[in-house]
C-alpha cells in the first residue's frame, strides 16, 4: 500500500477520531460520531499473550455507528518475533475487511515500563523486527500495517530509519498543541494529540479528506 498524499502536518487536521482499549469499555460510539468523529482505532492484542476482551464488541460497534475502524497491536519485540506477533494479531481477529470501513491494522511501537529501552534491540535489529511483522501481516491481509510511534522512540530505536516511509502510513503520537517533528522521512497521516478530550479515549486526527481516509480502507 502506497502512502497517500495528505495535507502538510503544519495545516489543521481535517478529520477527528479516537482510539480505545479494554479500559474504555463500550463508549457511546453514535454520540462520538455526532460529536464529529470520523474514525476510531481499537486495541486488539499485545505481544503473544494478551487479547482485549472487549475488542470484538468495540470493533463491531465502531462500524455500526458509521465510523471507519482500525485495530492495533501493541508490539513487544522482547517477547517473540515480528512474524509471530503479526500472526497472533491476525489469528485473534485483527484482520482487514473489504467492507470500505476497515483500515489496515496498526502496529504500536513504544517503550514498555519495566522493559529495557528499545527492548534491548539494536536499531538494525528493530528495523528487521518491524519488517518481519509487516511482511507477515501483508501476506495475510494484503496490507502493510499502519505504524504508530513517537518521534523520540523512532529516532532512538531505529536510528530514524526511512525504510518504511514509502509504503507504510504513519500514526504519530505527541501530546501537544502542535505535532512537531515527524521522523523517518514520513509525512504523518494520523496524529494522536492527547489522552483526554471531547471524544472517548485518546484523541486523534487525520490529515486529509474523508475520501482520502476511505482510500486507506481499499488501497
Amino acid at each position: 500500500m502506497a502512502v497517500p498524499a495528505v495535507a502538510e502536518a503544519t495545516q489543521p487536521a481535517t478529520l477527528a477520531g479516537f482510539d480505545i482499549s479494554e479500559s474504555q469499555g463500550m463508549p457511546d460510539f453514535a454520540a462520538a460520531k455526532a460529536a464529529g468523529a470520523s474514525f476510531a482505532f481499537v486495541k486488539d492484542t499485545a505481544g503473544v499473550g494478551y487479547v482485549n476482551p472487549n475488542y470484538l464488541a468495540q470493533f463491531r460497534a465502531v462500524k455500526a455507528a458509521g465510523l471507519i475502524r482500525g485495530s492495533y497491536h501493541y508490539a513487544r519485540p522482547d517477547k517473540s518475533s515480528g512474524a509471530a506477533q503479526a500472526a497472533y494479531l491476525h489469528d485473534h481477529d485483527g484482520k482487514w475487511f473489504s467492507d470500505g470501513m476497515s483500515l489496515p491494522p496498526a502496529l504500536d511501537l513504544e517503550n514498555t515500563p519495566g522493559a529495557a529501552p528499545c527492548y534491548a534491540l539494536s536499531p538494525q535489529d528493530m528495523v528487521n523486527w518491524i519488517r518481519d511483522f509487516s511482511t507477515t501481516l501483508k501476506a495475510r491481509t494484503g496490507h502493510n500495517p499502519i505504524i504508530y510511534t513517537t518521534a523520540l522512540w523512532w529516532k532512538t530505536c531505529t536510528a530514524n530509519s526511512t525504510a518504511f516511509s514509502r509504503d507504510h502510513v504513519l500514526w504519530l503520537a505527541r501530546y501537544n498543541a502542535a505535532m512537531g517533528e515527524v521522523p523517518g522521512g514520513w509525512s504523518a497521516a494520523f496524529w494522536q494529540s492527547g489522552v483526554t478530550g471531547p471524544l472517548p479515549g485518546n484523541q486523534d486526527s487525520y490529515f486529509g479528506t474523508l475520501a482520502q481516509l476511505k482510500g486507506l480502507t481499499t488501497g
